[in-house]
């Protein structure tokens, strides 16, 4: 699905939250077999976030989703629908954002999670920005959060080292000081789920003593298929992007992409004769945060004053599924 439709939507507000613990490199080196220098040369990454045990993805989700309602002075009453991506959730059901909605108190809100994985936030940037476009909502607030800890092997040197827990989260609104959402190009894969899943908790493998025992509970990933398959979607989206949207890559200010490994999005600017300049990267210090990724990075970006109102800013995603998507908007 791509479309090239102008949306006067602007993101009124930007918030994020990371817990207070920290895992670093270090830490892992204690926990398997690896070291700080693998890890590094591997993946980018040096240090990210865990939930403490008494949080749970709406508390991560909460505290993202009062940052970005005080930034955007919108009042949890005025907001017409909340969506929450997740792969994380709190529970099976009820959805995380209906308990998102109790805790902000937003009334007036319908609520429900979505769940493309780390494409969460960008599949969840099109259903607001067509409620709000649509005059179907006139607030929405879109969060993405995980604890992804809670579903990480801790004993799977080749994936335990990847992720984080965070939330971010963006108020949506019609446009007030030129927002637009310019091209949204959106797609998925579902034949080859498991490259990266969760393989039992569904109605395919219910729980029990045997899924338990096998671990079967946990994140398992093949990372050269997820490595070969990322590179080559998100280098296929910055190639469509000029044509289809009608701007080139050198008109962009700043590409935010999924946080997942620094050498994913390295090869895939390559291939396009991108500078990773153009990138805003944070995931050395926070890892891999699924739906989390993209709003964290932006709300860091905007603070750090990598981003200002007027500039086009590329959203680029790849996640399980397998999904992908990349959303062209002027901040």
């Amino acid at each position: 699905m791509d479309a090239t439709q102008r949306l006067p939507i602007e993101i009124a507000g930007l918030g994020a939250y990371l817990p207070e613990r920290v895992l670093t490199n270090g830490d892992f080196g204690k926990m398997v077999d690896t070291s700080d220098e693998w890890i590094v040369r591997r993946t980018g990454i040096r240090e990210r976030h865990v939930a403490s045990d008494t949080q749970a993805t709406s508390d991560l989700a909460v505290a993202a989703a009062r940052a970005a309602l005080q930034a955007a002075e919108v009042q949890p009453a005025e907001l017409d629908a909340i969506f929450v991506a997740t792969c994380t959730p709190d529970y099976a059901f009820p959805a995380t954002g209906c308990l998102v909605q109790a805790a902000l108190g937003a009334t007036n809100a319908m609520a429900c999670d979505l769940e493309a994985a780390c494409s969460g936030f960008l599949y969840g940037l099109s259903w607001a920005s067509g409620m709000v476009a649509s005059g179907m909502a006139r607030k929405v607030l879109l969060i993405g959060a995980e604890t992804l800890s809670r579903a990480t092997d801790y004993t799977d040197r080749r994936s335990c080292i990847l992720f984080g827990d965070a939330a971010g989260a963006a108020v949506l609104q019609l446009s007030r000081n030129g927002g637009e959402v310019l091209y949204t190009e959106l797609g998925s894969d579902g034949s080859c789920p498991d490259i990266l899943m969760i393989p039992a908790g569904g109605s395919r493998r219910p729980a029990s003593h045997q899924t338990v025992d096998q671990r079967a509970h946990y994140m398992q990933l093949q990372g050269r298929e997820v490595f070969k398959l990322a590179v080559t979607k998100l280098t296929e989206l910055l190639q469509r992007l000029p044509e289809r949207a009608g701007v080139s890559l050198d008109q962009i200010a700043l590409i935010i992409p999924h946080q997942s490994n620094v050498r994913i999005v390295n090869s895939a600017f390559e291939r396009v004769g991108l500078d990773m300049a153009k990138a805003y990267m944070n995931m050395d210090r926070v890892g891999n945060t699924s739906a989390a990724s993209i709003p964290l990075a932006m709300t860091e970006a905007v603070q750090a004053g990598a981003i200002r109102r007027g500039d086009l800013v590329l959203l680029l995603a790849f996640g399980g599924g397998i999904t992908w998507g990349c959303t062209l908007i002027r901040y």
